[in-house]
């Protein structure tokens, strides 16, 4: 009899055991691979704000002046995800050239460097005839009084570079801190940045709305050229501080003005019937054009509106043309994870 209890007492802590997961390990059941990396809710990327997924219509809020004919309405849905709260300014950028100029001239040359990633500061001499842009050449990207201006000079292979080492950076760190790793830093879709920009103001001329291009009291809403031979009107000549000027209704700001930004999409004026209605994006690595949004400071108000579609060949780099990241975000996009 007390054996019969003993075994019956065994028994039972075995199953007390069971129940509160003590088990030794799988035992022929589907549990997963274990030893995964810790991974908690995505955090908020340093220096970005999160656009919520939803759905939108894309293209000209306004008259088509230039009779293009390429950025009909069509609606779309966007998933979620991250974007720069503003443009990549002259002091981050410098912290990239700063690592490629310690750590990579062994891999890729100094020539490399300095001919394909630091910026051209000769745009501000080579894309203006008889214009005095020798101090800018000279000091833009040089001197700490620009540090918190936008990054200009620097082409479509430069920005998408700059993207893949700022995703091996910030990685690396988590890495180092036993954390999952980060979705990709990479330029913004075209449809992702027209999104963005209307900050959930469904067929906005501008990012603040509109359809005016000043407040109650006569501020100019952005730093752009308001007049013929006028480009100071707004307080700056050329390009302006990073968010200088208020931020859309999802906090990003100069998504109109300061700098246009490369997008990763090529180019065509039949990329409204051609894309999918779902994350629309055009890739065609044939095309030597890429979208440029935004608008700059040099560039009237039709350029500024949040359906206008422009763009540059991907080699050259401009004196008013600059970028910045976005990430994907990885979960149910219903908008309350923001």
């Amino acid at each position: 009899m007390n054996k019969l209890l003993k075994l019956s007492s065994f028994a039972l802590a075995v199953v007390l055991l069971a129940s509160c997961g003590m088990r030794r390990g799988p035992q022929g059941d589907l549990v997963g691979a274990e030893d995964r990396p810790e991974y908690n809710p995505q955090e908020v990327p340093y220096g970005m704000v999160a656009c919520p997924g939803g759905t939108f219509h894309m293209g000209q809020a306004d008259q088509d002046i230039a009779a293009s004919m390429a950025n009909l309405n069509k609606q779309v849905t966007i998933g979620g995800f991250y974007m720069d709260e503003t443009e990549i300014t002259n002091n981050e950028y410098r912290q990239f050239i700063n690592v490629m100029m310690e750590d990579s001239l062994d891999v890729l040359g100094e020539e490399h460097v300095m001919s394909n990633l630091y910026p051209d500061t000769t745009v501000w001499v080579k894309d203006y005839t008889y214009h005095m842009g020798d101090p800018l050449m000279e000091y833009y990207f040089s001197h700490p009084a620009f540090d918190d201006y936008p990054v200009v000079g620097v082409d479509w292979f430069a920005a998408k570079y700059f993207s893949e080492w700022r995703t091996k950076h910030k990685n690396q760190a988590n890495a180092e801190d036993g954390r999952a790793p980060m979705p990709q830093f990479r330029l913004p879709s075209e449809a992702e940045w027209e999104y963005a920009a209307r900050g959930g103001r469904d067929m906005a001329v501008y990012p603040w709305g509109g359809p005016y291009l000043r407040n109650a009291k006569g501020c100019l809403l952005a730093n752009f050229k308001p007049g013929r031979g006028d480009y100071y009107s707004d307080g700056f000549t050329y390009t302006a501080p990073v968010a200088q000027f208020f931020p859309n209704d999802f906090g990003l700001y100069d998504m109109a003005g300061n700098v246009s930004e490369w997008c990763e999409d090529a180019y065509s004026d039949a990329t409204v019937p051609i894309t999918w209605d779902l994350n629309p994006v055009y890739n065609d690595d044939n095309e030597p054009r890429k979208v440029v949004r935004g608008g700059s400071w040099k560039d009237i108000a039709y350029f500024l509106e949040t359906g206008t579609r422009n763009f540059e060949f991907q080699d050259s780099a401009r004196s008013y043309i600059g970028f910045r990241n976005a990430m994907i975000y990885l979960g149910r996009s219903s908008g309350r994870e923001f």
